[in-house]
């Protein structure tokens, strides 16, 4: 570790104070240890779902210790989904560090080839123990080619989190033998209020169901080497249920309504009929949000109390003082947002997700305003842990990040959704272009006057110079990006 160690010496060169939950870790350091890497995924919690980082409906008491503990990036998306299917795309993005329109077919429906590593892949080969458990949503074969140990393995997209068809490890990448859900003694038919409806639970929460699985595993793995266990949760995604006490601890009254929550969203977007959509009527109602919302934010915090549970095991263990610890989710999600419930849009609230980095040689409790792409964590993680970044790999590392508060990572983002939307970040100012059924539908926003995506800019003509100037950036990007969508050239015609 003498690479890591001297790398933080020269950023953090002639600073003497070190905060109280450093010194540890900095020994850890010292001594020469590989780190551990524990990497815990959410599905579909969107960014502003953290009681530290300012919403204070939300219980995430776990959650915030590990903002306390580490550096967060208000910045972070995932560069969008080329299915309904968000997750999968955007999963297959974090496992290669490739964007989107640089991993097969999308990253929809496609295992990934073997000429990509995944991240897990390299970390093992690199002498790591590798420990996968919950959602996989990019192939068995993918799955086995990258993880050493696992359990409760679940090769979907979304399940009743009651009955969640897991698999245990097999070795052999075959994964013949499913357990539709795993019973939970002496709990059978025993009926509880989850969310919208009454359902009678015949197995574990996936929640729970994935976080012993976690534990397990640092209760036994080898610890003469470094982990990587990837702990990737179904929660928050719907259904929405949860424990009973969990839903009590919100009152549907008591939750805000979004400040740019519609009843219908104002032009066609291209997906107004896919299934995340029809989670609730047309119109929107203002009490049909907030019960989605209470839903939404309970099985959020159930989901961290279970997040806390593996915190105590890996403290437990003796590796917490020597473990990166990741925090994130696949995508953001409307919920009422833009008169929108899903994940299939470029809007702020779809493509923004939490990221949290704590462990060794980080910052603690401080924030970073860099923009980055999810799949820019793999080659992040190999540069922390002294690993050479695959050739493969077009993400950006961005460890002078973590360090250093004024690093620039990125100057522009991009962002794409099916063949309907393109949407394009420089600074402050976002354009978003819409092509449906042969309709157009420009939207200019600036994000620090903006940060909800209310005010339209694009008929103002004092921002005529910003919407060309970012259009024709836009053009050249996807072009360079080799975006398969040619709605580009109609762009040009203005």
């Amino acid at each position: 570790m003498r690479g890591i160690a001297s790398y933080y010496t020269l950023v953090f060169a002639g600073v003497l104070f070190l905060f109280s939950c450093q010194s540890s870790k900095q020994e850890k350091i010292a001594e020469g240890k590989k780190p551990n890497i524990l990497f815990i995924f959410a599905d579909d919690q969107r960014a502003g779902t953290i009681n530290a980082h300012g919403n204070n409906e939300i219980i995430t008491p776990n959650i915030d210790k590990l903002a306390d503990c580490g550096v967060s990036f208000t910045n972070a998306y995932i560069m969008g989904g080329s299915s309904g299917a968000v997750c999968a795309p955007s999963r297959a993005m974090l496992m290669t560090g490739r964007n989107l329109y640089g991993i097969e077919k999308q990253g929809w429906r496609a295992d990934i080839s073997e000429k990509n590593k995944t991240l897990p892949e390299v970390l093992q080969e690199a002498g790591y123990e590798t420990f996968g458990t919950g959602k996989q949503h990019n192939g068995r074969a993918v799955f086995a080619r990258g993880f050493s140990d696992g359990d409760e393995i679940f090769f979907g997209g979304m399940s009743d989190p009651w009955n969640v068809p897991v698999y245990y490890y097999d070795s052999t990448g075959k994964y013949d033998k499913k357990t539709p859900f795993i019973n939970n003694p002496g709990q059978n038919n025993h009926i509880e209020y989850i969310g919208n409806c009454d359902h009678i639970i015949r197995g574990k929460h996936s929640s729970e169901l994935f976080a012993d699985a976690a534990i397990d595993f640092l209760k036994r793995h080898n610890k003469k080497k470094p982990f990587f266990a990837y702990v990737s949760y179904t929660a928050p995604h719907d259904p929405r249920s949860m424990p009973e006490e969990y839903l009590n601890m919100y009152d549907t009254a008591s939750i805000t309504l979004p400040p740019n929550y519609l009843p219908q969203h104002p032009f066609d977007f291209g997906e107004y009929k896919i299934r995340d959509e029809m989670l609730a009527g047309f119109p929107r109602t203002k009490t049909e949000v907030k019960t989605h919302l209470r839903d939404y934010y309970a099985m959020i915090t159930h989901m961290d109390s279970q997040i806390g549970r593996i915190i105590q095991a890996l403290k437990e263990s003796g590796e917490y003082e020597n473990t990166i610890i990741v925090f994130s989710a696949d995508n953001g999600l409307a919920v009422g947002q833009h008169g929108l419930m899903g994940k299939q849009n470029v809007y702020e609230h779809s493509i923004g997700v939490p990221l949290i980095i704590c462990g060794p040689g980080i910052p603690e409790n401080e924030r970073r305003n860099a923009f980055c792409y999810l799949f820019d964590i793999f080659p992040t993680l190999c540069e922390l842990t002294e690993m050479e970044v695959p050739e493969t790999v077009q993400g950006k590392s961005f460890a002078w990040a973590i360090a250093d508060k004024e690093t620039n990572h990125r100057e522009t983002m991009i962002y794409g959704y099916k063949e309907y939307q393109r949407a394009y970040r420089k600074g402050d100012y976002k354009l978003i272009e819409y092509f449906v059924n042969g309709e157009r539908n420009t939207q200019l926003f600036k994000l620090a006057n903006d940060p909800l995506e209310f005010n339209n800019l694009v008929d103002n003509e004092k921002f005529d110079l910003i919407y060309s100037e970012l259009k024709e950036e836009m053009i050249q990007q996807m072009k360079a990006m080799n975006d398969t969508n040619l709605f580009y050239k109609e762009m040009i015609i203005d």
